[in-house]
């Protein structure tokens, strides 16, 4: 299963929030499952849902050790049987188009 979450501090007095995010990667990166992480959401993919809501609830713990309040979006694309999806989902939309992953054209 694939979850992509965005997890932060709300309500917090300034505009910067890296530090905070900053805990809550390193969370998933002490995981040990794999992730990829961008501008608006961190994805694991996990093999059970325990699995993945356990890293997002430490996830969110982590922000909230800092904030008094935390949002949290997540997606999920639950699909028993399949692994390696967080790179081949996006390999197989570059052959469609015809291109190698990430040679920006």
């Amino acid at each position: 299963m694939l979850v992509a979450f965005s997890v932060a501090p709300a309500g917090g007095g300034s505009d910067s929030v890296a530090d905070v995010v900053a805990e809550a990667v390193r969370v998933v990166r002490e995981s040990g499952l794999p992730h990829e992480t961008t501008s608006m959401f961190t994805t694991i993919e996990a093999e059970t849902w325990d699995e993945a809501m356990d890293v997002v609830k430490r996830a969110v713990e982590a922000v909230q050790a800092r904030s008094s309040r935390v949002s949290l979006v997540l997606k999920a694309d639950i699909r028993p049987g399949y692994s390696g999806q967080l790179t081949a989902k996006v390999d197989r939309i570059e052959q469609a188009l015809g291109g190698a992953a990430g040679d920006g054209t």
